[in-house]
């Protein structure tokens, strides 16, 4: 898809598009998990990113007049360490939890980014909706698994983080519209892992079909959805942005139904369509500049 027809789609379009194929990819991960250990798999989806992103991007070379500052390194270094400690303890809690209500918990994070950047008492009213809705989604016995719990409560804190810092990377010309700063940072992200999960994702890299699958992984979950949300960033204020994450239970709980067979309860449906409902009750004006903090 040429990158001038991505920029004239709706950015709300793209949004739905990048949730979908990243839970689908979030399914097709779990699956590896009996081939694969869960670290390895959450490593060989950002390592295959970054390669994908930096050769599509190039980083290195930015537009004529540009250059990387110590300021942008800094943000970009940040971005990087937010989205891969996001994708790994994301990926922990979806081997510990059902997927929809691992990102049921994980939506804390934008939950409360929504709150600091809401302007209208319809987007009070939206949030509230949404929050009853995750509260109903995240039907799970801390008892049963408070590790899950913990991972994916650790997941929202630096999604949070990843919407703040997207923005500013989005907002910057020379690092959003070529998506240069998502390719560096994803290629950060992928080096400060790898100490710690390269080791278990040995056997898939000696396994061509295990290897291609986790390359597989990382397309659908990182690369397309990063990429459209850079783009859907760029062009909607912060909290329009955020609130739009309150259809990502829906979404991981579709993916995890379709993929992974686990049927949601009454109580995860009835928070699916209160999350749903809130999206809907959101303010509909004209969005303000993506750098509204």
């Amino acid at each position: 898809m040429r990158a001038g027809l991505v920029w004239r789609m709706p950015p709300q379009l793209l949004f739905v598009t990048g949730a979908l194929t990243q839970y689908v990819g979030a399914g097709l991960a779990v699956l590896l998990f009996a081939r694969v250990p869960v670290i390895g798999v959450a490593w060989l989806r950002i390592a295959a990113a970054a390669v994908v992103m930096a050769l599509w991007a190039r980083p290195w070379r930015l537009a004529p007049g540009e250059r990387w500052s110590a300021a942008r390194l800094r943000l970009v270094a940040a971005f990087g360490l937010a989205l891969a400690g996001m994708n790994v303890c994301f990926y922990l809690a979806i081997d510990l939890l059902p997927l929809g209500t691992a990102v049921a918990l994980e939506f804390a994070g934008p939950v409360a980014v929504t709150a600091l950047g809401s302007r209208t008492r319809r987007d009070a009213v939206a949030l509230a909706t949404a929050a009853a809705g995750v509260l109903l989604l995240a039907d799970v016995h801390i008892a049963g698994s408070p590790g899950g719990v913990a991972l994916a409560l650790a997941a929202g804190a630096l999604w949070a983080g990843y919407v703040v810092l997207g923005h500013r990377v989005a907002a910057d010309p020379a690092l959003g519209r070529s998506r240069a700063g998502l390719a560096a940072a994803m290629v950060v992200g992928a080096v400060a892992v790898a100490p710690f999960a390269a080791p278990d994702a040995a056997g898939a890299l000696l396994s061509p079909p295990l290897l291609l699958a986790c390359v597989g992984v990382g397309l659908a979950s990182s690369v397309v959805p990063y990429a459209l949300d850079q783009v859907a960033m760029a062009r909607l204020p912060r909290a329009r942005f955020a609130l739009l994450l309150a259809l990502l239970p829906a979404t991981a709980a579709l993916a995890g139904l379709v993929v992974l067979q686990q049927v949601p309860s009454v109580a995860e449906s009835a928070g699916i369509m209160l999350v749903v409902c809130a999206t809907a009750l959101g303010s509909h004006a004209e969005p303000e500049a993506a750098t509204t903090a």
